[in-house]
């Protein structure tokens, strides 16, 4: 053998060892192919059930008409390893009023629709849709942790389904585990209902879930989208709501992140201004925990997500009887629901939410069964409410006038006794307030207990679902702000447009002001601090409703003319003359309970101000 021979086998040799060194399988890979072969080899030689898992999903599969070709064997390895791969579908329930797609992919309501609304744009409104959106049971089986909102569900038909006034149907979705052991998803829906009913189904599951683990999670996970014009607003008058079993409604912020554990819980709402995506569980969810995050820029309103807890009891069958409602946050439709979904539409508080919901609510009703325009009805609304509280006006206006007939006296004593001490000055303007009998309280009394309808309004408009999209005069729509001219925002005065019918409200505050300025002689600062509210409450209410800007503004028009007709009607000689005889009436019958105690509180000022 010659020496370029020996050198090219000796090459030869070298290459041979080194692909062989270098093409060797690694650890893993080795791993993996052992499985593989004991896999096969379990399933040739144990008809166990527990050994036939994976063969019968995927005999499963392929009954359903899935090519065996198509599956990847790594795929379906393991708890649902069937499921893990397949073809999303959608099937369709609807009714009259909501249409709701539901995935194969988790079973979940992918997106829903409700009927004959619009989203700000004039889109459909579209209540939450996409894949960032979750739904699905969590368990741990065989130390691997399973959401059935990433497996294929099998319909029972791929048909959508339509159904109309008092019809129903339903239609089941099922997660094969292995025989007589899967997850059933049963959906049903009526025809005239905003609620979609929704059963969760577990057979011999008690023998797949492990062992140490006795309740199932429901995850539900919602970015739900802009449907308003002015998405700040639709953000602060979004959060979640929850009502504790056989309990009260309770809601997170609405103006931070927020997050809370919950005990049993009768149902979970992801509330927007105008619509809201509630679950319901007949039996209550045993625990969890609800959370609620603002999403910086975009289009989405706010980022929902809740864990609810169920009980998993060691039998072979366990049946979920729940509900969702997904529908709009009307006070009527959300009451015939039941469960105090009601709850959720924000009346305000304490006295405030008693008149909007046993006064304002049913007369707003009331007139809107005439079928009027919302504004027409909105004037009446106001009308009525001025009429009623009108005693009240003329009370206040009475003392106003009696204060006014007494001012040139209070401007002697002023004089009199000058402004450095103000403690004798109050003491003797109380001797004439006692004298004439005047109560000089009179007038902000009466006006104070107007005041909680003033504000009820104040929370009952920006919550009224019958005013969205509904339009009067120039104003498209009174659930929102009448921009009539729009620019780049203003960071101090954190505004962007200006609403027209604000500036008219704003306007006739003023005209308001300085007419009740002129009849009760104010001067000095209470004079002009009545003219520097209305403008501070301008900057306030610009981005409020149209429908709350119009109710102000007819119930400053309608307040101004009834002072006007109570100050022709009220004659300053006739109440001069009637304080006039109440000051030759013994002293000791005119004193209020009122005067007594600011006569007590006066003679100890002057007490303590004398010893110093």
């Amino acid at each position: 053998m010659d020496r370029n021979t020996f050198t090219g086998l000796f090459l030869i040799m070298v290459i041979l060892a080194g692909s062989v060194f270098l093409m060797k399988p690694s650890e893993e890979e080795i791993k993996k192919e052992q499985q593989l072969q004991d896999s096969i080899a379990q399933s040739k030689s144990s008809p166990a059930e527990e050994n036939q898992s994976t063969i019968e999903d995927s005999l499963f599969a392929a009954q359903q008409g899935l090519e065996a070709s198509t599956v990847d064997s790594a795929a379906i390895s393991g708890p649902f390893g069937a499921a893990k791969v397949g073809n999303e579908e959608i099937i369709v329930l609807e009714n009259d009023v909501i249409k709701a797609n539901i995935s194969t992919k988790g079973a979940r309501v992918k997106s829903v629709e409700i009927k004959g609304e619009k989203d700000y744009l004039g889109n459909p409104l579209q209540l939450f849709s996409g894949d960032k959106n979750r739904f699905g049971l969590q368990f741990t089986t065989a130390g691997i942790n399973i959401n059935t909102n990433d497996l294929y569900f099998l319909p029972e038909n791929n048909s959508n389904i339509t159904v109309a006034e008092t019809d129903s149907a339903s239609v089941t979705f099922r997660l094969n585990y292995a025989e007589n052991r899967y997850i059933d998803y049963i959906y049903s829906i009526k025809g005239d209902s905003y609620q979609l009913g929704f059963t969760v189904v577990t057979k011999g599951m008690h023998e797949v879930v492990a062992p140490d683990q006795n309740q199932l999670i429901l995850n539900w996970q919602a970015e739900l989208p802009q449907k308003e014009k002015d998405l700040k607003d639709e953000r602060n008058r979004s959060t979640a709501y929850f009502k504790e079993f056989d309990g009260d409604v309770d809601e997170l912020s609405t103006t931070s992140d927020d997050d809370k554990e919950l005990g049993k819980t009768d149902w979970v709402s992801f509330k927007q201004h105008y619509f809201s995506n509630v679950i319901l569980a007949q039996d209550g969810f045993s625990g969890g925990s609800v959370r609620v995050i603002t999403v910086d820029g975009g289009d989405i309103v706010k980022s929902f997500i809740a864990n609810l807890k169920l009980d998993f009891n060691r039998q072979d069958i366990n049946s979920y009887p729940m509900s969702f409602y997904f529908g709009p946050n009307k006070f009527s439709i959300l009451k015939d629901h039941g469960h105090d979904l009601e709850k959720q539409i924000n009346m305000g508080w304490g006295p405030m939410k008693w008149i909007n919901r046993f006064i304002t609510l049913p007369v707003f009703n009331l007139l809107e069964g005439f079928n009027w325009n919302y504004g027409l009805i909105i004037l009446v609304l106001t009308v009525l409410l001025k009429l009623v509280l009108s005693p009240l006006t003329y009370k206040s206006y009475v003392s106003m006038a009696k204060m006014r007939v007494l001012k040139p006296e209070m401007d002697e004593i002023k004089a009199k006794v000058g402004e450095d001490n103000q403690t004798l000055l109050q003491q003797e303007y109380l001797k004439l307030y006692k004298q004439a009998g005047v109560n000089p309280m009179g007038g902000c009394i009466p006006m104070l207990l107007q005041m909680p309808f003033m504000i009820a309004f104040f929370f009952f408009f920006p919550n009224l679902f019958e005013l969205r999209g509904e339009s009067f005069l120039w104003m498209k729509d009174l659930s929102t702000y009448d921009s009539i001219a729009s620019f780049p925002n203003i960071p101090i005065l954190n505004i962007n447009h200006i609403s027209l019918m604000c500036i008219l409200m704003t306007g006739a505050t003023l005209v308001s002001t300085w007419y009740n300025n002129l009849v009760s002689g104010a001067t000095g600062q209470m004079k002009y601090i009545g003219y520097f509210m209305p403008l501070i409450f301008f900057f306030v209410l610009n981005s409020y409703p149209a429908g709350l800007n119009y109710y102000y503004f007819l119930s400053t028009c309608l307040t101004f003319v009834i002072q006007v007709f109570i100050r022709q009607s009220i004659n300053d000689e006739k109440i001069h003359g009637m304080i006039q005889a109440n000051k030759k009436k013994p002293e000791a019958s005119k004193k209020s309970s009122f005067q007594r105690r600011m006569e007590e509180y006066m003679r100890q000022q002057q007490s303590a101000k004398s010893k110093k």
